[in-house]
Parts: C-alpha cells; structure tokens; sequence
C-alpha cells in the first residue's frame, strides 16, 4: 500500500490522491481530515501537493507540520515555475 502511493506520487499528487479516495481506508482518513468533499476537490486544485501530505499525516502532531511547509513549498515553486515559463514563452514570440 505504502509503495503503490509513492510511485503514485512520482506521477502527481492527484492522481495519488485519486487512487488514494477510492480505497475504503483513504476514504475514511479524508473524510476524517476534511468532514466533506468541497475542501479536498478545492485543494486539489490549488493546493495538490499540501492537500495530499495533509491527508497522509492527519491528524497531525510536532513535525509533521514540517512536511505540510514542504508541501506548500512545493506547490509555490509549481505556480512559480509555471508563472516564469509564460513570462520566457512571451519573450521569444517576438515582433
């Protein structure tokens, strides 16, 4: 189980997040981290990487918090990286 979510991971965490909902365990953890289904499918949109490490350590004590900072550092470095990868496209498109 363990390994099938991080080579899962390897691919996106949304698709991880996806195989992990469909399991009756992960079910139970997320409805137990989330008490719905709107904040799970809005932080899988903007947030997938911190949604799924939150979903993983819930509940969370003492450095687990650590690992949900790196997460959102990771989505940050997406969005940012997304942001200068349009800023370099419209620079070569030229006159």
């Amino acid at each position: 189980m363990c390994c099938l979510l991080a080579s899962l991971a390897l691919l996106g965490p949304r698709v991880a997040f996806l195989v992990y909902w469909l399991i009756p365990y992960g079910q139970l953890r997320i409805s137990r981290a989330f008490n719905g289904w709107v904040l799970p499918l809005l932080g899988l949109i903007v947030l997938p990487w911190t949604t799924f490490i939150y979903t993983l350590l819930f509940p969370v004590f003492g450095l687990d918090w650590f690992w949900i900072a790196l997460a959102v550092v990771a989505d940050l470095a997406a969005f940012g990286a997304g942001a200068a990868r349009r800023k370099d496209a419209s620079f070569y498109r030229g006159p």
